[in-house]
């Protein structure tokens, strides 16, 4: 198992414990959702994805399509006509408040229920029929696969949709809907009943980190100057009433439904989706909230603590190293008989969740195909996050459980932690390499056992 994937299933694992929140109801269909669901799911830059529990379960998008449809609404009137028709001011208020401007019925924002209705009547098209299907071609390719609807939790919806019409009608009245409210809350309630699955929002969500570019596909989706405005709302009002809080404590652009869906965008690093039903008093997923918590808590990932990457992580790779260690000729000899190879892989830097995916990737490729030795040359590395160390430890407790000898040279100031570490840790690459000559000289001097 990859680091990554150990580390989510460490995060599934504690959070599964949390029973708090109720499943909403006020959608009769959602209602039936089984509370114990819950998956996680990340894509990174590179368009690799990770995945634990209940990542591949189905569940409707909801109100997490809200970004997405903000995106296409703003690339079809541009900013400025966009921000004259719905504003981006968070509105403090829940996600089914009449927040609208006195006098214009502008909603406050496309994240809140008003004005992602509003949003929806932007989108160009000739008819509904049209505007849906335009929506929903838009979605799947943000999630790389096309999409279909819930047609159960369509009905459901619309059979108890008022509130969302009596929205749509005061904003009709106040001249601040384009299209006939009954038309354009069919739209809404079609785009909130499109089927998704943790794994597929988090392509979604990784495509808008990556400036609207999909990871997975390599399609531009939305351009670069989208993306960053749909970030930046998401960032301030995309957690309803709740999105100061959660500024304060994830730091990340974010998105939740109430089918349990919760998305973030971590810009330049990963895309990540939590699905777990039961909600909070805010409409947000309980175990997503606690899951992203986490998350940016223990891999420095909150937006004012990104530091700037001027460098490549990855130094270099050797297939095939050997130390300067002067040896008798018959150790030589042996060496030079011995067909283990020892691997080098070097980087530098801060090493955070990109930094450290992208050199666990090059450890992977470069690992001898038989059991040999492993070196990481951290010697120019500066930092290591918690989260990051973790994973480390994690592969190269992996690359030892497969028979290979494993060694790390890093600074000075981190040889004091190496107690608890696996594998050898040394101060430099030259020392590391001829630890793993010298254990396969040891090895090739044991008498095998009876």
């Amino acid at each position: 198992m990859d680091p990554v994937t150990e580390a989510l299933n460490e995060f599934h694992r504690r959070i599964s414990a949390l029973k708090d929140g109720e499943v909403a109801s006020y959608i009769p269909q959602l209602a039936q959702a089984d509370p114990d669901d819950f998956g996680i799911s990340i894509t990174s830059m590179a368009g690799r994805s990770y995945h634990a529990g209940k990542a591949d379960t189905p569940f409707t998008i909801q109100s997490v399509s809200k970004p997405f449809v903000y995106a296409l609404a703003l690339t079809d009137l541009g900013p400025e006509e966009m921000l004259g028709h719905v504003d981006a001011e968070p509105s403090g208020e829940a996600f089914n408040a009449i927040s609208l401007e006195p006098g214009t019925g502008r909603p406050a924002n496309p994240m809140v229920n008003a004005g992602a209705i509003a949003t929806t009547a932007l989108v160009a098209a000739a008819d509904p029929e049209e505007r849906d299907a335009r929506i929903l071609e838009w979605l799947s390719a943000f999630a790389g696969r096309r999409l279909d609807y819930d047609e159960e939790v369509y009905a459901s919806e619309a059979a108890t949709g008022d509130r969302n019409r009596a929205l749509a009608y005061l904003m009709r009245s106040a001249g601040s809907l384009a299209g006939d409210p009954y038309a354009v809350t069919g739209s809404y309630f079609r785009q909130c009943s499109v089927r998704v699955t943790a794994a597929d929002l988090a392509v979604m969500a990784a495509t808008l980190a990556k400036g609207g570019r999909n990871p997975v596909t390599g399609e531009r989706v939305v351009a670069q100057d989208v993306a960053v405005r749909t970030l930046a709302v998401m960032a301030t009002c995309g957690m309803y009433d709740g999105a100061g809080k959660w500024l304060l404590n994830v730091g990340l652009p974010a998105k939740s439904g109430v089918a349990g869906g919760l998305i973030a965008a971590s810009p330049g690093r990963f895309g990540v989706a939590v699905y777990s039903p039961p909600l909070d008093a805010e409409g947000n997923s309980v175990r997503g909230v606690a899951a992203l918590t986490e998350m940016s808590q223990q891999f420095a990932l909150h937006l004012m603590n990104t530091p700037v990457h001027l460098t490549a992580t990855v130094t270099d790779t050797v297939h095939a190293a050997r130390s300067s260690r002067a040896r008798d000729a018959e150790r030589t000899a042996a060496l030079d008989g011995d067909r283990r190879l020892i691997a080098v892989v070097g980087a530098q830097g801060d090493l955070e969740f990109t930094e450290t995916e992208q050199l666990l990737n090059a450890v992977a490729q470069a690992v001898p195909a038989a059991p040999g030795g492993m070196v990481l040359d951290l010697t120019a590395v500066t930092g290591i996050s918690r989260g990051p160390a973790t994973m480390i430890n994690a592969a190269l407790r992996d690359l030892e459980r497969r028979g290979h000898q494993v060694a790390v040279a890093v600074q000075e100031p981190l040889l004091g932690r190496a107690e608890g570490h696996p594998g050898f840790w040394a101060a430099t690459r030259d020392d590391a390499v001829a630890w793993c000559e010298d254990r396969f000289l040891a090895q090739a001097a044991s008498p095998p056992s009876p």
